[in-house]
């Protein structure tokens, strides 16, 4: 049976660590942690975050394990909703990152709180 995106999101986002843009942005500049966008480069380029790497959803497991190496450092997840954010935080936990988090504001958002 397929599971509707709003009920896997839901179940995800239970295990998964959530806070705002602006709780994110205070941290950041205390642990020195990774702002990362998962949205497709078209979007990130469209409606980019100041300070953000863009890797998207679908490679992100893949790609961050070649650029940090430390399992511990803290990752700060954004999409444009929350939902891939979510998605891609499940994937790092899998693959053994300990300190992620989903910044679960809108885009518009996240974008005035980095600016």
């Amino acid at each position: 049976m397929l599971k509707a995106i709003k009920d896997l999101i839901q179940q995800v986002a239970q295990n998964t660590r959530r806070i705002t843009a602006a709780q994110a942005i205070a941290e950041i500049q205390q642990n020195k942690g990774l702002l990362i966008d998962v949205r497709m480069p078209a979007e990130h380029l469209a409606k980019p975050v100041m300070g953000a790497t863009n890797i998207p959803r679908g490679v992100i497991e893949m790609t961050l394990m070649e650029t940090e190496k430390d399992p511990k450092r803290p990752i700060y997840l954004h999409c444009a909703t929350s939902a891939r954010a979510t998605l891609a935080a499940e994937q790092l936990q899998r693959v053994g990152y300990e300190n992620v988090t989903v910044i679960t504001c809108e885009i518009d958002k996240i974008q005035i709180a980095c600016t």
